[in-house]
């Protein structure tokens, strides 16, 4: 009797953790912090392209992420409605100083930045094209 309570506790532990893992995947949430820290800022050199004229979409993929080539394709949609705005793609593997120093831990992580590299949104997962457009609504003035 004992091993059907343990196996109902995980059941139900790791459903609960499904659900939530699902719930955050993908949602483009505020950053953190005071905002005056050099680390918080992204520059041309360090991405190794130029940002955005208004915004940058800053997406880290891997080589075998599915969600990162749907993410590409929502990100590049997005960038090529609105004047201004970058899509910069980089390969974690190849850019790992900059993936420790933004504590990226999974394929994809989507970075919104504003015109001066600062970042202010940021999503683990693949965001919705509605969000990444709202979210944009708000960096643009």
């Amino acid at each position: 009797m004992t091993g059907l309570w343990v196996a109902a506790t995980v059941l139900a532990a790791a459903t609960v953790f499904g659900l939530l893992w699902r719930r955050r995947s993908g949602v483009l949430r505020a950053r953190r912090g005071s905002g005056d820290e050099v680390d918080d800022i992204i520059r041309p050199d360090d991405v190794g392209a130029e940002l955005g004229e208004k915004a940058t979409l800053l997406q880290f993929s891997s080589a075998f992420c599915a969600p990162c080539r749907a993410t590409r394709r929502v990100l590049g949609e997005v960038a090529g409605m609105v004047d201004g705005v970058a899509h910069v793609e980089l390969d974690a593997e190849a850019h790992l100083d900059l993936v420790r120093r933004l504590n990226v831990v999974r394929t994809p992580t989507v970075f919104v930045l504003d015109d001066a590299g600062r970042i202010i949104r940021r999503a683990t997962g693949a965001p919705r094209k509605p969000d990444v457009i709202a979210v944009l609504g708000e960096v643009i003035p």
